[in-house]
């Protein structure tokens, strides 16, 4: 993955609106959801909506399918992928990542 690419993915999803939509087409998956799907869930008005929908599929988080009458979006798994693993590609000096644990000390008063 480009630098390009995911700075494009990650200025599309830095307004909380474009999140929003984001995340809710992501917990659908394969099933996707129409703009009305979407307005009911968000309560985003509808140029609003049309707005962030063009904003996530320019940055390519989502595919767009149209069915009859209605558009359904889906997430872009692939790039979620890749981008996923851009971030990691250097985690860690190389080595295997471990979960970060935190330890918390007993304070005694």
């Amino acid at each position: 993955m480009k630098n390009t690419d995911a700075i494009n993915a990650f200025l599309a999803l830095g307004q909380e609106s474009r999140l929003n939509v984001f995340r809710l087409i992501v917990q659908k998956g394969d099933i996707g959801l129409s703009p009305g799907q979407i307005i009911e869930k968000l309560g985003i008005p509808n140029a609003t909506l049309s707005f962030h929908l063009k904003e996530l599929l320019n940055a390519n988080l989502l595919l767009v399918e149209r069915q009859s009458r209605h558009l359904i979006y889906r997430p872009n798994a692939r790039l979620v992928k890749d981008l996923s693993g851009f971030l990691l590609e250097n985690c860690c000096d190389g080595k295997s990542c471990l979960p970060m644990t935190s330890t918390k000390k007993a304070h005694s008063k």
